[in-house]
């Protein structure tokens, strides 16, 4: 059994008890969240597809921590002109783990 989930913009494909990273999520490691805008549910073979979504349906996840993902290096220059600049960033990160889907 899987879903597809819209999840703080992006959408994923997920198992029970799969683990996944999605964009920083306003909620405290060790809480509950539910994800109501379920896509496609598919169970033993047989697919619900929403329009978008479908109604009733939903997946739960267990807050696991906050993290911060690899640094991604930006560096900017223009050749001949003396101009450079170097810029790091770190996306911060959601892990999740999927409890339960209700389709």
């Amino acid at each position: 059994m899987y879903a597809i989930v819209e999840i703080a913009g992006q959408q994923f494909k997920v198992q029970k008890d799969q683990k996944i990273f999605v964009h920083r999520l306003d909620a405290e490691a060790g809480k509950k969240v539910n994800f109501d805008k379920v896509l496609l549910v598919e169970n033993d073979g047989k697919v619900s597809l929403g329009a978008p979504a479908i109604k009733g349906a939903k997946v739960s996840a267990k807050v696991e921590e906050h993290v911060k993902g690899d640094k991604v290096i930006v560096f900017r220059k223009k050749r001949r002109k003396g101009y450079k600049k170097k810029n790091g960033h770190r996306q911060s990160f959601t892990a999740l783990t999927i409890t339960d889907i209700k389709g």
